[in-house]
């Protein structure tokens, strides 16, 4: 299946006392954000803690994402270091009738496009039926893609390596490939992307700010006035203040407790951070109780 333009989160995982993943719980939130107006969710990407949670509860998910209806709208991140570990994931997604995923190259190691290359070739050539989102994050990567390295991916690979979420932010303004998605990592960067010809956004905030950039989305393809990006920008620098992953978990467990939870090394904010947080949402008039999806 094509994966789509829109706007897109990159879910928040949940977890039960034991720090074990709470499968239900994750899969009714991202399926609430796309009942509030989100084109898709991605179980698995940073925001989700991907790094963090084992292989084994990774697979127990897809395998409850069948008895979604909105199945067609999840995407998967694979969040692994190891070649034979992601592919091994894309496979079981597969089996399971998902085949778009949002791939990041691995962390740790230091290299160079030839060695990007051959990793996501590597992938395609082993699961031909993928659709590939690239993952250009080099604050977490550590490897920033080039232009001439998508180029030749796509050159190559046209029927898998379908699009590229930018968190480096050095691709969106001047990448130009044909039929190429092109997804910013920040609401920030949504309506100026949306002018340039992006496909929209895959952001972290979007798991609180669904409805709100849902309606600058629309906006701007029904050329409508802009009344709320404003605002949309100005809730996503308040959480830029602050460790994203952090700072939602902080949010969102003002009125769901379970998102208290999370996984060592990350954490909640301190107590003067949260009480921080709120304060300048709060002067924004965004407030947990209307914009929280679970």
């Amino acid at each position: 299946m094509a994966i789509k333009k829109g706007i897109y989160a990159a879910s928040m995982s949940i977890f039960k006392e034991d720090l074990s993943l709470d499968i239900d719980s994750t899969i009714k939130h991202s399926e609430k954000l796309i009942g509030e107006g989100l084109h898709g969710a991605i179980f698995f990407g940073s925001t989700g803690c991907a790094q963090l949670i084992s292989s084994n509860e990774k697979k127990q998910l897809i395998d409850r994402l069948n008895n979604s209806k909105f199945k067609n709208h999840f995407m998967i991140g694979t969040g692994s270091n190891a070649l034979n570990e992601n592919i091994e994931l894309m496979k079981h997604s597969l089996n399971n009738g998902i085949d778009q995923f949002l791939l990041m190259p691995p962390a740790y190691y230091k290299y160079g496009d030839d060695g990007v290359y051959s990793f996501y070739a590597n992938i395609v050539q082993k699961i031909p039926e993928s659709k590939i989102i690239l993952y250009n994050f080099e604050k977490l990567s550590g490897y920033k893609f080039s232009v001439q390295v998508i180029e030749k991916l796509v050159k190559d690979f046209p029927k898998q390596i379908v699009g590229v979420k930018d968190s480096t932010y050095n691709l969106y303004e001047i990448l130009k490939i044909p039929n190429f998605l092109i997804f910013p990592g920040s609401e920030v960067k949504l309506l100026k992307g949306l002018e340039l010809g992006n496909s929209g956004i895959i952001s972290a905030i979007c798991n609180v700010t669904a409805s709100l950039a849902r309606k600058v989305y629309d906006d701007f393809h029904n050329k409508k006035k802009q009344t709320l990006n404003e605002k949309l920008c100005s809730v996503r620098k308040v959480f830029d203040n602050y460790n994203l992953i952090s700072g939602l978990h902080s949010f969102m467990s003002v009125e769901n407790k379970k998102f208290k939870r999370i996984l060592p090394p990350l954490s909640l904010l301190s107590s003067v951070q949260q009480k921080e947080l709120m304060l300048k949402l709060k002067e924004l008039e965004f407030f947990p109780e209307k914009n929280i999806a679970a």
